[in-house]
């Protein structure tokens, strides 16, 4: 069985820094693209960042670009997103999930194969 499953969410003040874990079991995704998405309460589930299969390749939204780093450590099957200066319009549930290889990186949701349950970030002013 597939899981992916988040870790690392929490409660932290404006310009706090959390890091995010994305384990994943049941098969490797070495060479999938990772993603990270966010929704906050009466909110859309929008695209934050993704990964090709070394990292080499990154895109983030541009909301985030510069504070936020998404990486992969292959030997763990896991993925990370490392914010920083973090602001409350960044509270919601975050998620991770994969998609199958291809040659760019998806920002649609509706190109993920396999989701997280997701863990809350929530970020005080």
């Amino acid at each position: 069985q597939v899981q992916l499953v988040e870790s690392g969410g929490g409660l932290v003040q404006a310009g706090g820094t959390l890091r995010l874990s994305c384990a994943a079991s049941g098969r490797t995704f070495h060479d999938w693209t990772m993603g990270w998405f966010r929704q906050a309460p009466g909110k859309e589930r929008e695209f934050v960042a993704a990964a090709n299969w070394n990292g080499g390749m990154t895109d983030y939204i541009v909301s985030v670009k510069g504070r936020f780093t998404i990486s992969r450590d292959h030997a763990k099957n896991t993925v990370y997103l490392q914010m920083s200066s973090l602001k409350p319009a960044d509270s919601g549930f975050y998620y991770c999930a994969a998609s199958f290889p291809g040659s760019r990186l998806p920002q649609s949701a509706a190109e993920y194969t396999y989701w997280g349950q997701g863990t809350q970030v929530t970020v005080s002013s």
